[in-house]
């Protein structure tokens, strides 16, 4: 059956980016027929994210052995666009709760080129793992910082670092967390200067503006 997808073929060379699949939502059918066309070797690199372990795990054996897949962050990809030269990002998170959206960042930039990091458990609940570090994640390009809960790493982070910083709320938490809303509202209250603020548990979209800046290095 034909779902009538229509790729953009062409972002890559229009905005440096190409074409993904929020598999979330999407009927099984539709998954199963994009993952027979971009496996590895495809020749277009395409990147699946919110794909389920349990969606996955569903597809024929052929198709999931075309393909890098990864659980935590729920992504999958075969073929993966070329190393960039120049432009590396650390990817921060508070702490293990929030990695399966740290994860994702870091999938998102392997599948794009781009150098990274994770650094995890860097949460203010004990800033001297974050000074350990610190020396070593200012040597990045571009940062992303991924927390949950009251998402105070985010600004911790905006008063320490001179580089580029996306903050990623994430929806763990307890009560008054209301599903990363508190985070959010938290990140986008920041008190430090120039920091930028993405959707909860979005990771992706942090990785892809990090690249935008690495990419025009």
């Amino acid at each position: 059956m034909d779902h009538g997808i229509l790729f953009d073929h062409s972002r890559t060379a229009r905005i440096g980016l190409p074409e993904t699949v929020f598999c979330e939502g999407k009927p099984f059918e539709a998954l199963v027929e994009l993952l027979s066309r971009f496996g590895n070797g495809s020749g277009h690199p395409i990147l699946f994210t919110r794909l389920a372990p349990e969606v996955f795990a569903q597809a024929p054996e052929a198709i999931r052995t075309g393909y890098d897949y990864h659980p935590l962050s729920r992504t999958a990809f075969g073929d993966t666009l070329p190393p960039k030269a120049t432009g590396r990002v650390a990817v921060v998170s508070a702490g293990t709760a929030d990695s399966f959206v740290a994860w994702e960042a870091a999938r998102t930039l392997a599948y794009l080129g781009i150098e990274h990091k994770i650094f995890e458990d860097c949460g203010v609940a004990g800033l001297w793992r974050l000074a350990e570090r610190l020396e070593e994640i200012n040597t990045f390009d571009a940062l992303i910082v991924v927390a949950g809960l009251d998402a105070a790493l985010t600004s911790v982070m905006g008063g320490l670092t001179p580089k580029p910083i996306f903050g990623v709320p994430t929806s763990v938490g307890y009560g008054v967390a209301h599903g990363g809303k508190a985070a959010l509202a938290s990140m986008l209250s920041s008190c430090a200067p120039g920091v930028a603020i993405m959707n909860i548990d979005n990771g992706y979209g942090a990785a892809c503006a990090a690249a935008r800046v690495v990419n025009g290095l």
